[in-house]
């Protein structure tokens, strides 16, 4: 099928090489005049690196990556420990990595042909009729597809073709984020991801890049609704101020900070539907959610193999009802991580009466990790194909 991508960004180059290995002819289209992603760190967690590392980027992402493993913890605002944060899957494999969000894009753009890639398209319509759907576009210009593919993120211009819009919801929280090189720090333990949790705050530090960089991002309560922005610049004493009296290396290693951003936090409920006919949703354009269980990139990196495994050797005639197999297998886990998300980020910041059920809450997590990172959604779909 030819298929157009609308988005340029991680899920929609995820999606544009899991279609074209399984025999798709994809075009994606960017906004932006060159491809870039703004924030720093993301998770890759088990449930999406089996998937990236059976698609061939498991040297790539090892190169790019910054390794997590044993050592990582949920700590008190003090310092001290309540428990392990887990790394590995159920059979003990521990695929998971910080990444910076430009590194893994770039592995992505570099696996598709030149051509493959558009950007300077801003999408303004969708289009369609009879067996063709047509996007249509800021500059003039207009491509027709057998599919369309709006994986154009939170803000998504595809999302108002496909249905009506979640409202967002203020979450009450501004978070705050940036990059420290590591080698600026007296110490600290390498390999790690380390959170810290207060009451209405919390503090989280992972390694990128190949672990020389740490990224930090701290989660603060703010009474006025702020705007949604990934890129405003932060104030690197106020969010000191904000930690004070906390355990001593977070002030540490916001004492080294160069550069700070920040950016508001919006929930959005989950989409009645992410389809209409020839056209679908995917990743934050289908499922935004809040970063409490950094599974944002990963449910993208999902939605592209199911779609891509659902559609293989299909005729353009069996898009529509291909579409509605991939929204019944994607959706009902893409909303119970939206919930869950949100759930946690109430455990972190300590919602509850007292600090002993916050700390067996926090405990209690472990299975819901395995449960993530346990899924192989290569297996569920293609359990699907063969019912279909």
């Amino acid at each position: 099928m030819r298929i157009a991508i609308v988005g340029g960004g991680i899920s929609g180059l995820a999606a544009a090489n899991a279609l074209r290995q399984r025999g798709q002819d994809v075009t994606v289209f960017e906004q932006a005049p060159a491809l870039g992603e703004v924030g720093a760190g993301i998770f890759i967690y088990p449930n999406s690196l089996r998937q990236l590392e059976r698609m061939g980027f498991k040297e790539a992402l090892a190169a790019v990556g910054g390794k997590v493993g044993a050592g990582s913890h949920y700590n008190r605002m003090d310092g001290s420990v309540v428990g392990n944060i887990v790394t590995a899957d159920s059979a003990g494999w521990n695929g998971m990595y910080g990444m910076h969000r430009a590194d893994i894009l770039d592995v992505f753009a570099k696996a598709l042909p030149a051509d493959a890639i558009r950007c300077g398209h801003r999408c303004v319509a969708v289009e369609q009729s009879g067996d063709k759907a047509t996007v249509r576009f800021e500059n003039g210009a207009s491509f027709e597809a057998d599919l369309i593919i709006g994986a154009d993120g939170i803000n998504s211009a595809v999302q108002p073709f496909v249905t009506e819009p979640s409202p967002k919801d203020y979450s009450g929280f501004r978070a705050y984020r940036g990059l420290v090189a590591r080698d600026k720090l007296d110490s600290w333990p390498d390999r790690t991801h380390q959170v810290w949790m207060g009451e209405g705050k919390h503090f989280m530090v992972f390694p990128v890049r190949s672990g020389t960089l740490l990224n930090y991002v701290g989660f603060v309560p703010l009474a006025y609704e702020t705007v949604e922005s990934w890129s405003a610049i932060g104030d690197r004493n106020e969010l000191a101020a904000s930690f004070a009296g906390w355990d001593p290396r977070i002030g540490h290693l916001i004492s080294k900070i160069d550069h700070c951003f920040w950016w508001g936090l919006f929930d959005r409920r989950p989409l009645k539907t992410w389809i209409n006919g020839r056209v679908t949703l995917l990743g934050d354009a289908a499922h935004p959610m809040l970063p409490h269980l950094g599974q944002g990139v990963n449910q993208g990196v999902e939605d592209a193999v199911a779609l891509a495994i659902l559609l293989e050797g299909r005729s353009s005639a069996d898009a529509p009802s291909l579409l509605k197999a991939y929204e019944a297998l994607r959706h009902p886990r893409a909303s119970m991580v939206q919930t869950e998300a949100r759930q946690n980020g109430k455990r972190y910041d300590s919602e509850y009466a007292s600090l002993e059920k916050r700390d067996e809450e926090i405990r209690n997590i472990a299975a819901l990790r395995l449960r993530l990172y346990d899924y192989d959604i290569e297996k569920e779909a293609m359990a699907v194909r063969a019912a279909a």
